[in-house]
């Protein structure tokens, strides 16, 4: 004679529900991760091997990586609407749908530098830019690697340190505008292939940037807290001790 049946949990359904569908929404923002992180790698060789098939290849892939952009969208919203999530849940949904807009924009990024191929096909790399540029590919492979990973892995403090980590890029695109300069003093780079070359050294350092975006919302939805929370928390100080006004709401007028 068998037992009583065991009676189940609702809420276990639940939270298994509430689990499934957040690892679903966390393996579609790693496959965006990943692409960018393939991608940069070779739109480089693109770039420093002037292969205009090569970029066009980059340019096309940028599809499947808007594709994925969408339907991690839709699958964030539907998990708002019907499970209704709170807390932790909630943050790690909204945060994923703006991690989505910072790694579609990248690979948007990596799509403006295989476009620049075409605009200087043609072009002597000198020793210096071709190895600034392969630096700056490198390491912003690398920024968006360990954001992909800090993501994955919930790792405050890896997210944290990414703000700092930045600082070199920041200082090879500096580098990258001198050797600009320098090609152009004594190689006679003209002033078209000068601007596209700063440009794509912008678009590397960018990359980084959205890097170190990415961070902070993996801080958020660790444990909650924003950037953005300690400037309010000074402004909240100063209206107390009354030393600010509250905003009336609407935006200054530009001085003429």
């Amino acid at each position: 004679m068998s037992g009583p049946a065991e009676e189940t949990d609702p809420g276990d359904h639940t939270l298994h529900v509430l689990d499934r569908d957040l690892a679903e929404i966390t393996a579609l923002a790693g496959e965006m991760f990943d692409h960018v992180v393939r991608s940069i790698p070779v739109c480089t060789r693109a770039l420093l091997e002037l292969d205009l098939e090569a970029a066009q290849q980059v340019i096309e892939s940028d599809d499947r990586l808007d594709h994925l952009s969408i339907e991690l969208e839709d699958r964030c919203f539907t998990f708002i609407a019907l499970q209704q999530p709170v807390a932790g849940d909630l943050r790690a949904a909204v945060s994923a749908i703006e991690l989505n807009y910072e790694i579609e924009r990248s690979g948007d990024l990596v799509v403006n530098i295989a476009k620049a191929i075409r605009r200087i096909y043609g072009l002597e790399f000198t020793p210096r830019l071709r190895e600034t540029i392969t630096k700056m590919s490198g390491e912003a492979q690398k920024l968006f690697s360990l954001a992909g990973d800090a993501y994955s892995r919930g790792d405050a403090g890896l997210a944290s340190a990414l703000d700092d980590m930045d600082d070199y890029l920041d200082d090879l695109n500096e580098d990258l505008i001198a050797a600009v300069f320098d090609a152009h003093e004594t190689e006679g780079m003209d002033l078209q292939a000068g601007v596209q070359m700063a440009l794509i050294g912008r678009y590397y350092e960018r990359i980084g940037d959205h890097a170190v975006n990415i961070g902070e919302k993996v801080q958020f939805i660790v444990n909650g807290w924003r950037a953005e929370h300690a400037g309010a928390m000074r402004y909240r100080a100063r209206l107390a001790e009354g030393e600010a006004k509250p905003e009336t709401g609407g935006a200054e007028p530009d001085a003429d």
